[in-house]
């Protein structure tokens, strides 16, 4: 009997969670692995950095109860979910200058009833407005929150006869928070799946969960040393330059000028550095015009140390009418008294300095909170790329995993998840790049025991 040829590592291109779920996924599954990351960390966008004393997420991400693979994933690599995230059911609430907050909570009952309950008993909206929200959500049930043609959300909200103050209130925070993207380009029909997915099926499902930690301890660490427990390989600071394709093939990629021969690679990288790494092949220009059309959106975090006796009451508030649109309470990792206030999409503060944009939030959270003092800090965090902008029709635009070469495939949140730009987008297309390569490999080694 012929002995079966030892497996090639898989090469693995973006340290994000995407990059982190593909090589956690081929380790799991007995394939070596090789995890390249340009950064000193992983975690992508959704990482943790020192800012002068502060230890802080890069960004403020928010996980619900419906991302079913990213919460698989910290089961398969030995995290308990208890030991990381807290779950709690929905509870939002925004604060209205003169008027009365509006607040959604979810109670617990069955699926769709909770959400039948949080929309009747809204508080800060009219009667009329609260039915009106209802006979719209049981219209998405009908549909299985889809539509056929895309519109944006915004015209979908009209054609549905929902009022400004209900839209103000409610539909575009949460378009804003859940799409980073405003209501006038976002996809009507991305916006409805992430309603679906959250609400239409468990009522665990509409759960947020909250991080215990830093968002590097909750996965890039504990994936890291799973990936390297098993045979696997993660190396940092590692800059892919070029792609190596003969004959309609992967072959390997280039570091400065240092060659990985690999005939399977997974690039998990943002989608510019993507299109910039398939750009010089012409067999890929197909994919790299589809991604041209991609827009990005960027997300602004100002940090303000506060007294640390300083507490918003809850973990998080959000703010209608103000360029602040939520505030975070970092209290719950133990730093009292630091708000993180997110500013999500487009908006005049982008071309404002940091001084400016400190002045402006701090002022607004003195008038929502008078009794607080003055903060003693405040820092910026400015991703002009946040996340890819999930405009009307985008789903178009996004590639599928597999590509025109044999052995490269795609992996990231833009790819064609049908999902917004979220960590459980991420996981889940980084996940199915590397079931694809697990089939191949499976089919491969059967084909030669038979042969054997």
């Amino acid at each position: 009997m012929k002995p079966v040829p030892e497996t090639k590592p898989v090469v693995v291109v973006g340290g994000g969670w995407a990059g982190i779920a593909a090589a956690v996924e081929l380790a799991r599954h007995d394939i070596p692995v090789i995890l390249l990351e340009s950064a000193k960390q992983l975690g992508g966008r959704a990482r943790s950095v020192n800012i002068d004393e502060l230890h802080v997420d890069n960004g403020q991400h928010m996980l619900l109860g419906a991302y079913e693979s990213t919460l698989d994933l910290l089961r398969k690599i030995g995290v308990n979910e208890n030991d990381v995230l807290q779950r709690r059911p929905l509870s939002l609430q925004w604060y209205q200058l003169g008027k009365k907050p509006v607040s959604l909570n979810t109670p617990k009952l069955p699926a769709p009833f909770h959400l039948v309950w949080a929309l009747l008993t809204l508080t800060g909206l009219s009667l009329r407005d609260r039915l009106s929200a209802l006979r719209f959500a049981r219209q998405l049930e009908k549909t299985s929150f889809t539509i056929d043609d895309d519109c944006s959300v915004a015209d979908f909200l009209a054609r549905h006869q929902q009022s400004s103050a209900l839209i103000h209130a409610l539909w575009e925070p949460l378009c804003i928070g859940a799409l980073n993207t405003h209501l006038h380009e976002a996809s009507a029909q991305v916006f409805l799946r992430t309603l679906g997915d959250s609400f239409s099926h468990a009522r665990s499902d509409s759960d947020l969960l909250l991080t215990r930690t830093n968002l590097g301890s909750v996965l890039p660490k504990p994936a890291a040393d799973y990936i390297e427990t098993h045979k696997g390989s993660v190396r940092l600071g590692q800059r892919v330059s070029t792609l190596c394709i003969e004959n309609g093939s992967i072959t390997g990629i280039t570091i400065d000028n240092t060659s990985i021969a690999a005939t399977e690679v997974i690039l998990a990288t943002p989608h510019t550095t993507t299109r910039r790494l398939l750009g010089s092949h012409i067999s890929l220009q197909e994919t790299c015009k589809q991604m041209a059309r991609l827009q990005d959106r960027p997300i602004c975090t100002v940090y303000l140390q506060f007294d640390k006796t300083v507490r918003l009451g809850r973990w998080l508030r959000g703010s209608l009418g103000t360029v602040s649109q939520w505030v975070f309470d970092r209290g719950l990792y133990g730093q009292h008294g630091l708000m993180a206030v997110v500013i999500s999409g487009d908006g005049e503060h982008q071309q404002w300095d940091n001084q400016k944009l400190c002045a402006r939030v701090a002022a607004e959270i003195a008038t929502q909170y008078p009794q607080w003092p003055a903060p003693r800090s405040q820092q910026v965090i400015r991703e002009k790329r946040a996340t890819f902008a999930s405009t009307v029709n985008v789903n178009q635009h996004r590639p599928n995993a597999e590509t025109a070469v044999q052995g490269l495939w795609l992996a990231g949140d833009y790819t064609n998840t049908h999902l917004p730009a979220t960590l459980e987008g991420a996981v889940r297309s980084g996940r199915h790049s590397a079931q694809q390569i697990i089939s191949a490999h499976q089919r491969q080694r059967r084909q030669q025991q038979e042969k054997a």
